[in-house]
């Protein structure tokens, strides 16, 4: 009997492959770095043809890592970045990759706030136009790039290029589509009145056929079977949304459990019974086939201790510990004061001001590398908190947390987590949580699992907790209202920045 899972989960710059056996053990696992073009400011993009090399050869190495027959694999599942635009030609073959980081379509989320097309957007599609948001990137290329809009054939989303790659089948799942604001979430269709405040009536017929993310998207092909040491005929399952995936593979699975991702974006979600809230949040998904995902996020995470490492740390000497290691210690040394710098977390611009940009403010003589490292621990976990108040407002309550993601691997940032958002945070013991949401919708699809709590209690355990120091409370609540502030102050100039005109050469 086939007794192994395989999981895929593709982010916007490393795709990862992971076996489990029935229990959430990780038999073997392989990850693969892309690299992000940035052909102009604000323009992130990835090519497509190096996103599937990546997703062949980690398939490959997890296999051969594992020694196991691909027979024994009983399902594949896939989970991806949301968002960005992801497009086949009409002929089906890869055409452009944009990521969830894109900015460049800020200046017409500007102009249709003017407008109002929110006002439209939101009562049937959960969402407010924003810059990365694929009907905003899509309505972009059709006024900017008329030549590319013209070619594409099919409209998807990251993860279903790979489940198309894999089994050659155009399609996309309800997660993912109402993640990126594509759906009638109530109602789970596609919409024509939503695609005309967007501008895009035109686009319907480019948008694939809909399935659920553990109906059965279609089989391993035998060129992919060649490509990748899959069996051909193995089943492939529509997959997920990724942050829906991370929930899953963290053991949230029930209404009113909350997960919380520092990954390259901020993630905060709770799953609800009914798709609407008492107030607006940023965006709704499709947890199952009847309850919903509250999701406030933007691209302000754990992507900041990442440049900051690659920028600052990556040559220095460590002893053989990793950077991150290096900057958890110096963070950790550092007792809190009321004088710390601030970060603002911003490099990719904030949820609803693609303008915005990241910063450290108040810092002094006697700071040193450390005080700036735990800024941005703290500066991202403020942006955290902005979200999880935004939920709060729209009555959507709860009282722990799953943390996942690159920052729940840090020893220190889970505690200041919990101190800043002042709830207990528990980290799952997998840390391939997407792969692992993706392993168990496979497995529910294979009819492994009756769903995804049964797949859950099975494949998921808790391996620490951390409670917040109460004596820290008053502490990051006055830190919180100045990050708040600064933030309101610096818009106008971050604004001004935009405005000013981008030069190849000297300044005059």
């Amino acid at each position: 009997m086939a007794d192994y899972l395989l999981g895929l989960d593709a982010g916007n710059t490393v795709i990862k492959a992971v076996i489990f056996d029935r229990e959430g053990n990780e038999i073997a696992a392989a990850a693969a770095e892309g690299h992000s073009r940035m052909p102009c400011p604000g323009h992130v993009e990835r090519g497509l043809d190096e996103l599937w090399a990546n997703a062949r050869k980690v398939i490959r190495i997890c296999i051969e890592q594992a020694g196991i027959r691909p027979g024994d694999i009983v399902a594949v599942g896939c989970a991806g970045h949301g968002n960005g635009l992801y497009a086949l030609d009409r002929d089906g073959q890869p055409l452009l990759g944009i990521q969830s980081l894109d900015t460049r379509a800020a200046a017409l989320v500007e102009e249709w706030q003017a407008q109002g097309v929110g006002d439209i957007t939101y009562p049937i599609g959960q969402q407010r136009p924003w810059p990365s948001q694929t009907p905003t990137l899509l309505a972009w290329l059709k006024r900017h790039q008329p030549e590319t809009f013209a070619k594409i054939g099919t409209i998807f989303l990251c993860k279903d290029f790979i489940v198309n790659r894999l089994t050659g089948a155009r399609v996309s799942e309800v997660s993912d589509m109402t993640g990126c604001g594509l759906l009638h979430v109530a109602d789970r269709r596609y919409d024509r009145t939503l695609m005309e405040a967007y501008g895009l009536s035109d686009c319907i017929e480019l948008l694939p056929p809909l399935i659920e993310s553990s109906d059965i998207a279609g089989y391993v092909t035998e060129e992919a079977a060649a490509q990748t040491g899959l069996d051909a005929g193995t089943p492939v399952v529509g997959g997920l949304f990724d942050v829906v995936a991370s929930a899953v593979g963290s053991g949230v699975t029930r209404t009113g459990a909350a997960s919380i991702i520092a990954g390259t974006w901020s993630i905060n979600q709770v799953i609800i019974d009914k798709p609407h809230l008492s107030g607006p949040v940023f965006m709704s998904s499709t947890f199952d086939r009847e309850r919903y995902m509250a999701i406030e996020s933007s691209a302000t995470s754990a992507a900041n201790l990442e440049w900051l490492v690659r920028e600052f740390f990556s040559d220095v000497p460590s002893d053989g510990r990793s950077p991150f290691d290096l900057c958890g210690e110096l963070a950790a040394a550092i007792e809190p004061a009321a004088d710390d710098p601030l970060y603002h977390p911003f490099l990719y611009g904030a949820q609803q001001n693609g303008n915005a940009r990241a910063g450290f403010y108040g810092v002094a003589g006697w700071h040193t590398k450390g005080h700036l490292v735990r800024a941005v621990l703290e500066g991202v976990a403020f942006g955290h908190r902005q979200h999880i108040e935004t939920m709060r407002k729209a009555g959507a309550f709860f009282d722990e947390a799953v943390l996942s993601g690159g920052g729940s691997r840090s020893l220190i940032w889970p505690q200041i987590f919990a101190d800043v958002l002042g709830l207990p945070v528990s980290i799952a013991r997998s840390r391939e949580t997407g792969a692992l949401g993706a392993a168990i919708t496979a497995g529910t699809g294979a009819g492994i699992f009756n769903d995804f709590a049964e797949g859950a209690a099975a494949m998921v355990r808790m391996e620490r907790k951390y409670t917040p120091n109460p004596h820290l409370e008053g502490h990051y609540k006055r830190r919180y209202g100045l990050y708040r502030d600064i933030a309101e102050a610096m818009a106008p100039i971050w604004r001004r920045l935009a405005a000013e005109p981008r030069m190849s050469g000297a300044v005059a």
